[in-house]
């Protein structure tokens, strides 16, 4: 049978390391922006349905787990919004930093 070679460390640290180029940073974070804002227009939908469309129900535990869901879906929906924001804006500083040069440690 093909059993598979064992790596050694030596065979590890031959290896070149690939390094992430400006160009991933940057469209990791359109990508990233882009979930965001589309993330933005689903909890502001919902949150005006939500306002509009409120639960009655007569049972005062039906009411209280509806609200309680209510929150939920609504407050998943902007976390989402603000993750998705905030990993863009992160994406996009580490994309202008690596335009620019790197100067070495000893000389300055």
């Amino acid at each position: 049978m093909n059993e598979p070679t064992p790596t050694t460390d030596a065979d590890a640290q031959s290896a070149p390391e690939r390094r992430k180029g400006p160009l991933s940073f940057l469209s990791g974070a359109l990508t990233s922006g882009l979930l965001a804002w589309l993330c933005l227009g689903l909890s502001r939908r919902l949150a005006v349905h939500y306002a509009h469309h409120p639960p009655h129900y007569s049972s005062a535990i039906a009411q209280n787990i509806a609200t309680a869901l209510k929150t939920l879906i609504v407050g998943m929906a902007f976390l989402a919004t603000f993750s998705f924001a905030f990993i863009g804006l992160g994406l996009l500083l580490v994309f202008l930093r690596s335009l620019v040069p790197v100067k070495p440690a000893g000389s300055g």
